[in-house]
C-alpha cells in the first residue's frame, strides 16, 4: 500500500487468494457461510439484520460493508438502526451482566469453585446503590433497544440470542433465550440464528485474513 490505511474495501477483494493457499479449509468455510444465511425457517431478511447485528461486536468493518449492502435490499436504514442498538445494548449487557462475577470476586464471597451460577445475577441490583444513575440508564437504554419497534420483539430477541454466543456471556444467552421463548421462537429458529452468529463470528477472522495477506507481503519487499 501507498498509505497508512489498514482497511480499504477493495482489500476484500484478496480473499480469494486463500482458496489456492488454503484450498480445503476455505471452501468448507464458504460452504458453511452460505449455508448458514440462506433463508430457512429464518427469513434471508432476519439472517442478514443478525449478521449486521453480530459483525458490529465482531468489530470487522468488511463484514459491516458486506451485510448491510446485502440486508438493504429488502430492510429500511431504521430496521438496519434496531438491530445495532439490539447489538449495542448485548455488548454492553454482557460487560453489565459480569459486574457480579466482579461483586463475588470482591466481597470473596463464594463458597465453591462455580463461578458462574444462575443465581449470581441476583447481585445485579446492587448496582443501582453501587453505580445508580450509570445503572439506571443503562437499563433503561437496553429496555429502549430491546421493545416493539419496526423489528418484532421476537426477532430483537432472537438477534439478542445470536450476539450472546459472540459475546460469550452465559447470563445473558440464559436470559434471551427464555425471553426469545416466551415470545414463540421456537428451537429451529433459536438455532439459526446461533448458526448465524458463528459464521459472522468465523467470518470476521476470515475477512480480517485479507489483512494478514496485506502485511506478508509488504514484509517481503
Amino acid at each position: 500500500m501507498n498509505n497508512d490505511s489498514l482497511y480499504k474495501k477493495t482489500n476484500i477483494n484478496r480473499l480469494g487468494e486463500y482458496s489456492k493457499l488454503a484450498g480445503d479449509a476455505f471452501r468448507a468455510f464458504v460452504q458453511f457461510d452460505q449455508k448458514s444465511l440462506a433463508p430457512g425457517v429464518l427469513s434471508g431478511k432476519l439472517k442478514e439484520l443478525i449478521a449486521v447485528a453480530v459483525a458490529h461486536v465482531t468489530g470487522c468493518p468488511y463484514c459491516i460493508e458486506i451485510h448491510v449492502n446485502n440486508v438493504k435490499k429488502e430492510a429500511t436504514k431504521e430496521e438496519v438502526a434496531e438491530a445495532i442498538m439490539v447489538a449495542t445494548a448485548l455488548k454492553a449487557g454482557s460487560a453489565m451482566a459480569h459486574g457480579v462475577n466482579a461483586l463475588n470476586a470482591y466481597d470473596g464471597t463464594l463458597e465453591d469453585d462455580e463461578l458462574y451460577k444462575g443465581s449470581y445475577l441476583n447481585r445485579l441490583k446492587e448496582y443501582s446503590t453501587l453505580a445508580g444513575d450509570s445503572f439506571k440508564a443503562f437499563i433503561a437504554f437496553d429496555m429502549q433497544a430491546m421493545k416493539k419497534g419496526l423489528l418484532s420483539v421476537k426477532e430483537k430477541e432472537l438477534i439478542a440470542v445470536a450476539i450472546a454466543h459472540v459475546t460469550g456471556c452465559p447470563y445473558c444467552i440464559e436470559a434471551h433465550v427464555k425471553a426469545a421463548k416466551k415470545v414463540g421462537a421456537n428451537k429451529e429458529e433459536m438455532a439459526e440464528s446461533i448458526m448465524v452468529a458463528t459464521a459472522l463470528k468465523a467470518g470476521s477472522a476470515m475477512a480480517h485474513g485479507v489483512n494478514a495477506l496485506i502485511a506478508y507481503d509488504e514484509d517481503s519487499i
